[in-house]
């Protein structure tokens, strides 16, 4: 009984720090990072990347580079020739 309660508490304790690794790490940020942040300011952490990442997502640049991106895994998969 007392490891599941150790077990439950541990998973209560780390489950919004590995929310906020894993969406700033789906982001291509660094996952130890934020969830270091995560440990150490929980709630605060969370809130401040999903600003930055809204921030991000609103910025035009950010859209199109993510589209050029797009549009090359495409043409490697595809395995495109370049223009000569």
């Amino acid at each position: 009984m007392l490891v599941d309660l150790l077990f439950g508490g541990i998973c209560a304790l780390l489950w919004l720090p590995l929310v906020t690794g894993y969406c700033a790490y789906s982001y291509e940020r660094r996952f130890w990072l934020w969830f270091a942040l995560g440990m150490l300011l929980p709630g605060l952490s969370f809130v401040v990347l999903l600003a930055l990442l809204w921030r991000e997502q609103r910025n035009p640049g950010y859209r199109l580079l993510q589209e050029a991106r797009r549009i090359l895994a495409e043409a490697e998969a595809h395995e495109v020739e370049p223009y000569e």
